[in-house]
Protein backbone atom coordinates (compact mmCIF):
# COMPACT_ATOMS: atom_id res chain seq x y z
CA UNK A 1 0.00 0.00 0.00
CA UNK A 2 1.45 3.42 -0.74
CA UNK A 3 1.06 6.06 1.83
CA UNK A 4 0.08 9.23 0.62
CA UNK A 5 0.25 13.21 1.43
CA UNK A 6 -2.01 15.34 0.18
CA UNK A 7 -1.01 19.25 -0.29
CA UNK A 8 -4.22 21.65 -0.56
CA UNK A 9 -7.77 21.09 -0.06
CA UNK A 10 -9.51 23.73 -2.49
CA UNK A 11 -10.50 23.11 -5.51
CA UNK A 12 -9.50 20.20 -7.50
CA UNK A 13 -7.54 18.65 -3.80
CA UNK A 14 -10.93 16.80 -2.68
CA UNK A 15 -11.01 14.75 -5.62
CA UNK A 16 -7.75 13.70 -5.37
CA UNK A 17 -8.17 13.04 -1.82
CA UNK A 18 -11.57 10.86 -2.54
CA UNK A 19 -9.78 8.95 -5.21
CA UNK A 20 -6.81 8.41 -3.46
CA UNK A 21 -8.50 7.13 -0.21
CA UNK A 22 -11.03 4.64 -2.53
CA UNK A 23 -7.87 2.95 -4.38
CA UNK A 24 -6.37 -0.03 -3.22
CA UNK A 25 -3.58 0.76 -4.05
CA UNK A 26 -3.02 3.79 -2.02
CA UNK A 27 -4.12 5.13 0.84
CA UNK A 28 -4.15 9.31 1.75
CA UNK A 29 -2.63 9.44 5.75
CA UNK A 30 -2.50 12.96 5.70
CA UNK A 31 -3.80 16.43 4.25
CA UNK A 32 -1.93 19.92 4.38
CA UNK A 33 -3.69 23.31 4.21
CA UNK A 34 -3.16 26.76 5.36
CA UNK A 35 -7.00 27.57 5.44
CA UNK A 36 -8.24 26.18 8.71
CA UNK A 37 -11.85 25.69 7.62
CA UNK A 38 -10.62 23.32 4.62
CA UNK A 39 -9.11 21.38 7.30
CA UNK A 40 -11.93 21.34 8.97
CA UNK A 41 -14.03 19.53 6.24
CA UNK A 42 -11.32 16.69 5.98
CA UNK A 43 -11.86 15.75 9.58
CA UNK A 44 -15.45 15.58 8.58
CA UNK A 45 -15.34 13.64 5.87
CA UNK A 46 -12.64 11.58 6.81
CA UNK A 47 -12.23 11.09 10.67
CA UNK A 48 -8.80 10.50 12.14
CA UNK A 49 -6.93 11.03 9.06
CA UNK A 50 -3.76 13.46 9.68
CA UNK A 51 -4.25 17.34 9.15
CA UNK A 52 -1.85 19.80 9.30
CA UNK A 53 -1.28 23.51 7.98
CA UNK A 54 2.39 22.92 7.37
CA UNK A 55 2.75 20.75 4.17
CA UNK A 56 6.35 20.01 5.39
CA UNK A 57 5.09 18.13 7.82
CA UNK A 58 3.63 15.72 5.48
CA UNK A 59 7.06 16.23 3.34
CA UNK A 60 9.35 15.24 6.30
CA UNK A 61 6.71 12.90 7.61
CA UNK A 62 8.96 8.94 7.30
CA UNK A 63 5.52 7.02 6.98
CA UNK A 64 4.84 9.15 3.42
CA UNK A 65 5.47 7.37 0.39
CA UNK A 66 4.32 10.32 -2.41
CA UNK A 67 3.17 13.52 -2.14
CA UNK A 68 0.04 14.73 -4.30
CA UNK A 69 0.45 19.02 -5.13
CA UNK A 70 -2.63 20.28 -5.28
CA UNK A 71 -1.95 23.96 -4.74
CA UNK A 72 -1.48 27.34 -6.97
CA UNK A 73 1.18 26.90 -9.67
CA UNK A 74 3.55 29.34 -8.28
CA UNK A 75 3.87 26.81 -5.37
CA UNK A 76 4.15 23.54 -7.16
CA UNK A 77 8.16 23.61 -7.96
CA UNK A 78 9.67 24.41 -4.00
CA UNK A 79 6.72 21.79 -2.89
CA UNK A 80 7.76 19.28 -5.21
CA UNK A 81 11.01 19.82 -5.01
CA UNK A 82 11.15 19.11 -0.81
CA UNK A 83 9.72 16.19 -1.41
CA UNK A 84 11.97 15.12 -3.96
CA UNK A 85 14.44 16.18 -1.54
CA UNK A 86 13.10 14.11 0.83
CA UNK A 87 12.44 10.59 -1.20
CA UNK A 88 8.96 11.32 -1.95
CA UNK A 89 7.30 10.26 -5.48
CA UNK A 90 5.44 13.19 -6.49
CA UNK A 91 1.82 14.28 -8.77
CA UNK A 92 1.70 17.66 -9.11
CA UNK A 93 -1.22 19.17 -10.53
CA UNK A 94 -1.61 20.78 -14.04
CA UNK A 95 0.82 22.56 -14.95
CA UNK A 96 3.53 21.00 -13.64
CA UNK A 97 5.41 24.25 -12.85
CA UNK A 98 5.55 28.22 -13.61
CA UNK A 99 8.43 27.92 -16.14
CA UNK A 100 9.84 25.24 -18.53
CA UNK A 101 13.58 25.98 -16.05
CA UNK A 102 11.85 24.67 -12.77
CA UNK A 103 10.18 21.66 -14.91
CA UNK A 104 13.45 20.38 -15.82
CA UNK A 105 15.12 20.78 -12.79
CA UNK A 106 12.46 18.43 -11.54
CA UNK A 107 12.86 16.28 -13.50
CA UNK A 108 16.15 16.09 -13.22
CA UNK A 109 16.14 15.57 -9.65
CA UNK A 110 13.36 12.95 -10.06
CA UNK A 111 15.84 11.09 -12.81
CA UNK A 112 18.44 11.32 -9.80
CA UNK A 113 16.85 9.62 -6.68
CA UNK A 114 15.07 6.93 -9.01
CA UNK A 115 11.53 8.30 -8.36
CA UNK A 116 8.55 8.70 -10.30
CA UNK A 117 7.14 12.59 -11.04
CA UNK A 118 3.98 12.81 -12.60
CA UNK A 119 2.03 15.68 -13.70
CA UNK A 120 -2.23 15.74 -13.28
CA UNK A 121 -3.27 16.11 -17.07
CA UNK A 122 -6.49 14.73 -16.10
CA UNK A 123 -7.86 14.61 -19.72
CA UNK A 124 -5.56 12.30 -20.59
CA UNK A 125 -7.17 9.47 -18.64
CA UNK A 126 -10.68 10.74 -19.43
CA UNK A 127 -12.24 7.43 -21.66
CA UNK A 128 -13.08 9.86 -24.34
CA UNK A 129 -9.75 10.91 -24.93
CA UNK A 130 -8.68 7.94 -25.36
CA UNK A 131 -10.98 6.93 -27.70
CA UNK A 132 -10.07 9.72 -30.05
CA UNK A 133 -6.37 8.92 -29.45
CA UNK A 134 -7.54 5.21 -30.33
CA UNK A 135 -9.53 6.23 -33.79
CA UNK A 136 -6.63 8.41 -34.85
CA UNK A 137 -3.65 6.12 -35.07
CA UNK A 138 -6.27 3.29 -36.53
CA UNK A 139 -6.52 5.90 -38.77
CA UNK A 140 -10.20 5.85 -38.89
CA UNK A 141 -10.03 9.58 -39.22
CA UNK A 142 -7.30 9.09 -41.74
CA UNK A 143 -5.04 12.26 -42.01
CA UNK A 144 -5.47 14.36 -38.95
CA UNK A 145 -5.99 18.09 -40.75
CA UNK A 146 -7.34 20.40 -37.77
CA UNK A 147 -7.72 20.63 -33.68
CA UNK A 148 -10.25 23.71 -33.27
CA UNK A 149 -11.43 23.64 -29.34
CA UNK A 150 -13.67 25.96 -27.14
CA UNK A 151 -13.31 26.04 -23.75
CA UNK A 152 -15.11 28.27 -21.95
CA UNK A 153 -17.29 29.41 -18.69
CA UNK A 154 -17.71 32.42 -16.60
CA UNK A 155 -14.72 32.13 -14.15
CA UNK A 156 -13.20 31.05 -11.91
CA UNK A 157 -10.38 33.84 -11.95
CA UNK A 158 -6.90 32.63 -11.06
CA UNK A 159 -4.39 34.96 -9.31
CA UNK A 160 -1.29 33.92 -10.16
CA UNK A 161 -1.46 32.46 -14.07
CA UNK A 162 -3.48 33.88 -17.08
CA UNK A 163 -6.47 31.63 -18.62
CA UNK A 164 -3.92 29.65 -21.45
CA UNK A 165 -2.29 28.28 -18.38
CA UNK A 166 -5.74 27.48 -16.63
CA UNK A 167 -7.41 26.15 -19.35
CA UNK A 168 -5.29 25.57 -22.46
CA UNK A 169 -3.48 23.30 -21.06
CA UNK A 170 -5.98 21.00 -21.12
CA UNK A 171 -6.25 21.07 -24.96
CA UNK A 172 -2.26 21.26 -25.01
CA UNK A 173 -2.13 17.97 -22.92
CA UNK A 174 -4.51 16.23 -25.16
CA UNK A 175 -3.06 16.92 -28.42
CA UNK A 176 0.07 15.52 -26.92
CA UNK A 177 -1.48 12.71 -26.13
CA UNK A 178 -3.36 12.42 -29.30
CA UNK A 179 -1.07 13.48 -32.13
CA UNK A 180 2.08 11.46 -32.94
CA UNK A 181 4.04 15.05 -33.45
CA UNK A 182 4.38 17.85 -32.15
CA UNK A 183 3.82 21.68 -32.52
CA UNK A 184 6.59 23.80 -33.97
CA UNK A 185 5.36 26.94 -33.59
CA UNK A 186 2.59 29.20 -31.82
CA UNK A 187 0.61 32.42 -32.15
CA UNK A 188 -1.91 33.75 -29.02
CA UNK A 189 -3.28 37.07 -28.64
CA UNK A 190 -5.30 37.67 -25.55
CA UNK A 191 -7.47 40.51 -23.37
CA UNK A 192 -7.22 41.33 -20.08
CA UNK A 193 -10.98 43.02 -18.90
CA UNK A 194 -10.22 43.46 -15.78
CA UNK A 195 -8.15 46.16 -14.55
CA UNK A 196 -4.82 45.65 -13.37
CA UNK A 197 -5.40 41.50 -13.69
CA UNK A 198 -4.14 39.30 -16.13
CA UNK A 199 -5.52 37.86 -19.35
CA UNK A 200 -9.06 36.12 -18.95
CA UNK A 201 -9.43 35.72 -22.79
CA UNK A 202 -7.15 34.25 -25.27
CA UNK A 203 -6.81 32.45 -28.84
CA UNK A 204 -3.68 30.42 -29.28
CA UNK A 205 -2.95 28.77 -32.83
CA UNK A 206 -0.39 25.74 -33.26
CA UNK A 207 1.22 25.08 -36.47
CA UNK A 208 2.89 21.34 -37.11
CA UNK A 209 5.60 20.59 -39.04
CA UNK A 210 3.26 18.67 -41.64
CA UNK A 211 -0.44 20.41 -42.72
CA UNK A 212 -1.89 19.91 -39.54
CA UNK A 213 -3.11 22.99 -37.33
CA UNK A 214 -4.58 23.39 -33.65
CA UNK A 215 -6.66 26.60 -32.68
CA UNK A 216 -7.66 27.03 -29.21
CA UNK A 217 -10.66 29.56 -27.63
CA UNK A 218 -10.52 30.05 -24.01
CA UNK A 219 -11.78 33.08 -21.56
CA UNK A 220 -13.01 33.39 -18.22
CA UNK A 221 -15.60 35.92 -19.34
CA UNK A 222 -18.25 33.27 -21.22
CA UNK A 223 -22.00 33.08 -20.28
CA UNK A 224 -22.13 29.63 -20.39
CA UNK A 225 -19.76 26.82 -20.22
CA UNK A 226 -18.71 25.21 -23.36
CA UNK A 227 -15.81 22.53 -23.97
CA UNK A 228 -16.62 21.49 -27.56
CA UNK A 229 -13.79 20.40 -29.70
CA UNK A 230 -13.55 19.57 -33.79
CA UNK A 231 -11.15 17.34 -35.12
CA UNK A 232 -10.81 16.88 -38.92
CA UNK A 233 -8.98 14.17 -40.94
CA UNK A 234 -9.13 13.30 -44.11
CA UNK A 235 -11.67 10.51 -43.96
CA UNK A 236 -13.88 11.64 -41.59
CA UNK A 237 -14.37 14.00 -38.91
CA UNK A 238 -15.35 14.32 -35.01
CA UNK A 239 -17.02 15.92 -32.14
CA UNK A 240 -15.95 16.11 -29.06
CA UNK A 241 -18.11 17.78 -26.23
CA UNK A 242 -17.08 17.23 -22.93
CA UNK A 243 -20.20 18.78 -21.00
CA UNK A 244 -22.71 16.15 -22.80
CA UNK A 245 -23.53 13.60 -20.48
CA UNK A 246 -23.91 10.90 -22.70
CA UNK A 247 -22.35 10.47 -26.87
CA UNK A 248 -19.47 12.67 -25.57
CA UNK A 249 -17.60 11.86 -29.28
CA UNK A 250 -19.44 11.99 -32.16
CA UNK A 251 -18.33 10.99 -35.59
CA UNK A 252 -19.23 12.09 -38.94
CA UNK A 253 -17.99 10.30 -42.09
CA UNK A 254 -17.92 13.75 -43.71
CA UNK A 255 -15.40 15.68 -45.92
CA UNK A 256 -14.22 15.82 -49.54
CA UNK A 257 -13.00 14.45 -52.34
CA UNK A 258 -10.35 16.30 -54.50
CA UNK A 259 -10.00 14.98 -58.61
CA UNK A 260 -8.77 16.27 -61.46
CA UNK A 261 -10.96 18.14 -63.79
CA UNK A 262 -11.15 17.24 -67.27
CA UNK A 263 -11.22 21.09 -68.21
CA UNK A 264 -7.58 21.31 -67.37
CA UNK A 265 -4.52 19.59 -65.98
CA UNK A 266 -3.50 22.81 -63.54
CA UNK A 267 -7.58 22.84 -62.34
CA UNK A 268 -9.04 20.59 -59.81
CA UNK A 269 -12.75 19.55 -58.64
CA UNK A 270 -13.72 18.91 -54.82
CA UNK A 271 -16.65 16.63 -54.65
CA UNK A 272 -18.69 16.93 -51.11
CA UNK A 273 -19.23 13.52 -49.14
CA UNK A 274 -22.17 13.58 -46.50
CA UNK A 275 -22.63 10.08 -44.77
CA UNK A 276 -23.52 9.09 -41.50
CA UNK A 277 -22.97 10.07 -38.01
CA UNK A 278 -22.43 7.19 -35.02
CA UNK A 279 -21.21 7.73 -31.62
CA UNK A 280 -18.99 5.06 -30.07
CA UNK A 281 -19.47 3.68 -26.38
CA UNK A 282 -17.51 5.33 -24.17
CA UNK A 283 -16.94 3.87 -20.74
CA UNK A 284 -18.37 6.29 -17.34
CA UNK A 285 -14.66 5.19 -15.71
CA UNK A 286 -13.68 8.48 -14.08
CA UNK A 287 -10.51 9.84 -15.10
CA UNK A 288 -9.10 10.60 -11.80
CA UNK A 289 -9.37 6.81 -11.01
CA UNK A 290 -7.21 5.72 -13.81
CA UNK A 291 -4.82 8.38 -12.80
CA UNK A 292 -4.38 7.47 -9.68
CA UNK A 293 -4.26 3.67 -11.13
CA UNK A 294 -1.44 5.05 -13.21
CA UNK A 295 0.84 7.03 -10.52
CA UNK A 296 0.55 4.43 -8.39
CA UNK A 297 1.25 1.34 -11.01
CA UNK A 298 4.61 3.51 -12.17
CA UNK A 299 5.80 3.65 -8.47
CA UNK A 300 5.50 0.24 -8.05
CA UNK A 301 7.24 -1.03 -11.57
CA UNK A 302 9.85 1.70 -11.54
CA UNK A 303 8.77 3.18 -14.92
CA UNK A 304 8.13 6.57 -15.92
CA UNK A 305 3.95 7.36 -15.94
CA UNK A 306 2.61 8.53 -18.91
CA UNK A 307 1.71 12.10 -18.10
CA UNK A 308 5.36 12.24 -16.77
CA UNK A 309 7.78 15.43 -15.63
CA UNK A 310 8.57 15.31 -19.81
CA UNK A 311 5.14 15.43 -20.97
CA UNK A 312 4.44 18.16 -18.21
CA UNK A 313 8.06 20.18 -19.54
CA UNK A 314 6.61 19.96 -23.01
CA UNK A 315 3.51 21.71 -22.07
CA UNK A 316 4.88 24.50 -20.10
CA UNK A 317 7.31 25.60 -22.98
CA UNK A 318 4.49 26.17 -25.45
CA UNK A 319 2.58 27.86 -22.44
CA UNK A 320 5.54 30.49 -21.91
CA UNK A 321 5.89 30.82 -25.69
CA UNK A 322 2.29 31.51 -26.04
CA UNK A 323 2.50 33.74 -23.41
CA UNK A 324 5.27 35.60 -25.39
CA UNK A 325 3.87 35.44 -28.09
CA UNK A 326 0.55 37.28 -26.40
CA UNK A 327 2.88 40.22 -25.12
CA UNK A 328 3.80 40.71 -28.56
CA UNK A 329 0.36 40.48 -30.13
CA UNK A 330 0.45 37.58 -31.77
CA UNK A 331 3.78 37.21 -33.37
CA UNK A 332 4.68 33.50 -34.14
CA UNK A 333 7.28 32.33 -32.05
CA UNK A 334 8.75 29.16 -32.69
CA UNK A 335 8.89 26.62 -29.44
CA UNK A 336 11.76 25.02 -28.15
CA UNK A 337 12.66 21.53 -28.53
CA UNK A 338 14.31 18.95 -26.58
CA UNK A 339 13.58 17.20 -22.79
CA UNK A 340 15.58 18.86 -20.97
CA UNK A 341 16.78 22.77 -21.21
Amino acid sequence: MIKVGVIGFGYWGPNLVRNFSESDQTQVVGVADVNAKRLAVVQARYPGMQTTSDPLELIKDPNVDAIVVATPVSTHFDLAMAALAAGKHVLVEKPITSTSEQASRLIEEAEKRKLTLMVDHTFVYTSAVRKIRELVLNGELGQPYYYDSVRINLGAFQHDVNVIWDLAVHDLAILQYVLRNEPAAVSATGMSHVAGQIENIAYLTLFFPDSFIAHIHVNWLAPVKIRRTLLGGSRRMLIYDDVESSEKIKIYDKGIHIADSPEGAHQLRINYRAGDMWAPHIEATEALKLEVQEFASAIKAGRKPLTDGEAGLKVVRILETATESMARRGQVLEIAKGVLA
